[in-house]
């Protein structure tokens, strides 16, 4: 009877502060609980952080009983909140399957107190950080949900502050694990984010300088990214200046706050003003030197200013500071082709492909390993006509480039460089038509329409029956790469880089093979295309360029280099094919570049 009351009966709905099956009256003891969770903390006191995990870890897979449910809630909390917050990737051991407890065992001396694991051939083992990471907060989640309290009685106040809590500590670290992995779709919109920081600003008193100053920052950013979504240029300007106003209220609340100072800076480089985008960004640096995006961003105003050696010099410190940062690392390529040559640029490149092995090839063998082992056991002979669309879709558009803290709006920064130092291949993985920063897409996502009305979509339509029967070959064995999709993006930006500089050193051959491999990797890439018409000018091959760069169009109306040598190969092409080879390389090379950089720093990246 005591049990049926407590539980509020049978029924839908319990209003109970406690889960049914009569949990409150099989709790462990509090001696024993306690002893249960200061053991791996006194191991990471003792700095063994390992002996933590792995004693985490082995009481999450004992069987669970009713008196251990509230107690696994919050060994799997911690557990992910010692993933999150003391192990990095580099350092992390997966888990193994451990088997179940037997008989023998026993007998052979080991301790029969100790609890029966979970076994069996369909158990899920996390494979990496990241699988954990998820795996352990949806758990957490789901118990969090079902210890609920939903009685608002007065005598049930401390059971549902507690469980709310819980439940919030959980989605607390759920929302920095996604936003760590930059998805930010699934968390909140923007606008819903700018209504809650507009929430914010009216309850923070403004005497809270620290708070009031990073709702304002906040502010600035949410507007900073609604203009990527707008098209017209009235209202992007209305909310570029709008994010201006929030960005300059949040340095004078804080003028101690670099991350204020870095947005100034980045907003002013968007709007052209090199000067002041280079005052702020070094104030950033004053405020904390080991910034790495405000880093990035000097190194390329610096570019901006023709300062190539000065520009190479930080490259490299910052690569001294950050030695696995793949995009430094391209900066530097491309400052390197400029200072000293392509064959210096040719070096640092082999550089990229080694340091992209050793970051991404152990994870990637072990997806490609798990892919194969799926087939056979499912003795399937799949095909391009027998995949399911989510087998054959381009990598979704929230697998974006680096992490960072606030990477939304850093992870289009890096694609300034191809402005300023490279005029045929962009760095970045997102929107390829524009320096300023665009909406996060992949390599190949559709475009944004830009602000002023160009409408090529007939144009492009007409070209999009040939352009795919142009890559027909490729795609019937094209076959998506398993594993992370940003691993394979900057592979395919290496392969274009390496490219870019065999042409440039006339080394063709081995040009056309770095092409061939990122065509394995996408073939539907419209940077690959466009690559490809440049290697065909190269070798004076204009029909065949024209070509590509009308199937890169089909893909990607708005690719403006592919219009402008489009254009410029079209206007030539009654000339002499010397002559034409000529002005077309004039027009590809940084040549046309100079006179552009004083009024369209961001208007184009390639």
């Amino acid at each position: 009877m005591t049990s049926t009351s407590a539980t509020g009966g049978t029924g839908g709905g319990s209003t109970s502060p406690l889960p049914p099956n009569g949990l409150e009256n099989k709790k462990i003891g509090v001696i024993l609980e306690t002893a249960l969770q200061r053991a791996p903390i006194l191991y990471m006191k003792a700095g063994q952080l390992d002996k933590a995990i792995t004693r985490y870890r082995s009481m999450l897979c004992a069987v669970e009983s009713t008196a251990t449910q509230h107690l696994r809630l919050t060994l799997a909390r911690q557990l992910a909140e010692v993933l999150l917050r003391g192990c990095s990737e580099h350092a992390y051991k997966a888990p193994t399957e451990e088997k179940s407890k037997s008989s023998s065992s026993i007998k052979s001396g080991e301790s029969p107190w100790k609890p029966l694991n979970y076994s069996g051939t369909n158990l899920f083992i996390p494979k990496n950080i990241n699988e954990e990471i998820i795996l352990l907060l949806l758990i957490s989640e789901a118990m969090a949900v079902r210890e609920a309290v939903l009685s608002q009685s007065p005598e049930f106040k401390n059971a549902r502050v507690h469980a709310f809590d819980n439940a919030t500590a959980v989605y607390d670290l759920l929302c920095i694990s996604l936003a760590r992995r930059k998805q930010y779709s699934i968390l909140i919109e923007i606008e819903e984010g700018l209504e809650w920081v507009e929430k914010a600003l009216k309850c923070v008193d403004e005497r809270m300088s620290v708070l009031s100053a990073r709702c304002h920052l906040y502010n600035g950013l949410g507007h900073t990214l609604m203009t990527y979504q707008t098209h017209r240029h009235s209202n992007s300007q209305s909310l570029r200046t709008k994010s201006l106003e929030s960005f300059l209220r949040a340095q004078q609340l804080d003028p101690s706050d670099h991350l204020a100072e870095y947005y100034l800076a980045f907003h002013y480089a968007q709007e052209y003003h090199v000067v002041e985008a280079t005052h702020h960004v070094k104030q950033a640096l004053f405020l904390r030197s080991e910034h790495l995006h405000s880093l990035h961003l000097l190194i390329l105003l610096l570019s901006t200013k023709k300062e190539y050696e000065h520009a190479l010099e930080l490259a490299e410190a910052a690569l001294a500071e950050y030695p696995e940062n793949l995009h430094l690392m391209y900066v530097r390529a491309s400052l390197e082709e400029v200072v000293y040559g392509g064959e210096v640029a040719l070096h640092t490149a082999r550089q990229m492909f080694t340091l992209w092995q050793k970051l991404y090839k152990e994870q990637l063998m072990t997806d490609i390993s798990d892919v194969q082992s799926q087939h056979h056991a499912n003795h399937d002979t799949h095909s391009m006509f027998n995949m399911s669309d989510k087998d054959t879709a381009p990598p979704p558009a929230e697998s974006t480039a680096p992490s960072s803290s606030m990477g939304l709006v850093f992870s289009e920064v890096v694609s300034l460089n191809l402005r300023l130092l490279s005029p045929t291949i962009p760095l970045d993985c997102n929107h390829p038509d524009k320096v300023g920063p665009k909406t996060p897409l992949t390599l190949d996502s559709p475009p944004h329409p830009p602000t002023a009305s160009v409408h090529a979509e007939s144009v492009a339509a007409s070209r999009v029956e040939q352009a795919l029967s142009e890559v027909a070959s490729s795609l019937s064995s094209y076959q998506p790469k398993p594993g992370p999709h940003q691993a394979w993006l900057l592979q395919i930006q290496i392969w274009l880089l390496t490219a870019q500089l065999y042409i440039k050193t006339d080394q063709l051959a081995e040009a056309a093979q770095c092409l061939h491999e990122a065509s394995s990797i996408f073939p539907m890439s419209h940077h690959i295309i466009f690559m490809k018409g440049l290697l065909h000018e190269k070798k004076n091959e204009f029909h065949e360029a024209q070509t590509c760069y009308q199937n890169a169009l089909a893909i990607n109306p708005y690719h403006l280099k592919s219009l402008r040598h489009l254009t410029v190969n079209r206007a030539l092409g009654d000339h002499d094919g010397t002559v034409t080879h000529a002005r077309l390389a004039s027009v590809s090379t940084s040549d046309l570049l100079p006179s552009m950089y004083s009024t369209t720093w961001a208007s184009e990246t390639c």
